[in-house]
């Protein structure tokens, strides 16, 4: 799986769990560049991420993830 194919697909839940519709990610997004994205909904996207890719983040992977590049290199990992 590629780190492009990962982002899109992020996109959509992003797009859902923060009901943004319109919101284009890119790697370097954090949670400064989102105004819908707390510690929260977080955890929200990280629930959904695990049940579409069938992974488990890890504390350490959670904590490491500083934007969304992180998280796509978390589940091309774990994929």
């Amino acid at each position: 799986m590629e780190r492009n194919e990962v982002l899109e697909q992020l996109q959509g839940i992003f797009r859902s769990v923060l009901n943004e519709p319109e919101l284009q990610l890119n790697f370097d997004m954090s949670t400064n560049d989102i105004d819908n994205w707390d510690s929260i909904t977080n955890m929200t996207i990280i629930s959904e991420i695990e049940s579409r890719y069938g992974i488990h983040f890890k504390m350490r992977d959670i904590i490491k993830s500083k934007n969304v590049g992180d998280m796509c290199d978390v589940i091309i990992h774990n994929s």
